[in-house]
């Protein structure tokens, strides 16, 4: 979301991605070891869209490289946000396919708007097994989702991946979500783990004194300490930080090393 423009994609009115620099923190990324990429076609600004970076820096793309994308929200030309019917997911597959160049999606969230958090999302969910039986989408999973709709896709047909909120002062519902994944072998894929309450605008810059007094300890920065407790939390998270600096980027990849006590992650925890 960050390569297109200062901020992100969602941000107004911000500073037009420099095209040469996002499209070396895609190599750069790769060269580091990073193997998953997580995007969208709704990732756009008015100079740029992530997707056709990715296409551009990347393909042809390594055997090992998993590009997640997502359907469910779609934003018009204007960049107005919808939301797509179940006859409307195929539309939105094969958009992600056209700009990334790909004949196949690795993986495909559904993305819940907030209407849908106490209601089925069993019919959105059968299209895209469709759309995996005829071989468009490998792999599906949700986003922005709750324990029930976990359950009641999974009915459906394999779900791999779970994509929702979370991070340090995640509530006990968070934590207990992403433990339950765990157990049912379905990868919890974090987002806003660095950003927080900051969210699309970035990091809020409010975080705990144990966060910062624990970083110092570490000699790392929050933002570096907050990925290594989301990578603590279980050999099924993932991380998903998003930069389009290629800084920030090695600083991201580096969390991946900084190896946390057990008294330490219970303490972050507990915030």
């Amino acid at each position: 979301m960050r390569l297109t423009q200062t901020g992100g994609a969602l941000v107004p009115d911000a500073v037009a991605s420099d095209r040469g620099r996002a499209l070396g923190v895609l190599r750069r990324a790769v060269e580091l070891g990073v193997n998953h990429i997580d995007t969208v076609s709704f990732y756009f600004s008015p100079l740029r869209s992530a997707n056709e970076l990715i296409n551009r820096a990347l393909a042809p793309y390594a055997d090992e490289l998993v590009i997640t994308t997502k359907v469910g929200p779609g934003r018009d030309p204007s960049g107005n946000f919808w939301w797509a019917e179940p006859g409307q997911l195929r539309g939105q597959v094969e958009e992600n396919l056209r700009q990334l160049g790909r004949d196949h999606l690795d993986v495909v969230n559904l993305r819940l708007p907030a209407s849908a958090a106490d209601q089925s999302i069993a019919e959105h969910f059968g299209a895209l097994a469709e759309l995996r039986a005829a071989g468009l989408v490998r792999h599906l999973g949700i986003s922005n989702a709750r324990s029930h709709h976990l359950a009641e896709v999974r009915a459906i047909a394999p779900v791999v991946c779970v994509q929702n909120p979370y991070g340090i002062g995640s509530s006990a519902e968070d934590h207990a979500f992403v433990d339950e994944c765990g157990k049912q072998g379905v990868a919890f894929v974090p987002f806003f783990a660095i950003a927080g309450a900051g969210k699309e605008s970035g990091v809020a810059g409010d975080d705990a004194e144990q966060v910062r007094a624990l970083a110092a300890a570490h000699g790392v920065s929050a933002a570096q300490l907050r990925l290594a407790w989301t990578l603590n939390r279980g050999a099924h998270v993932l991380a998903i930080p998003g930069t389009g600096n290629p800084d920030h980027l090695v600083e991201n990849v580096a969390a991946g090393a900084v190896r946390l006590a057990p008294e330490e992650i219970a303490l972050l925890n507990s915030l």
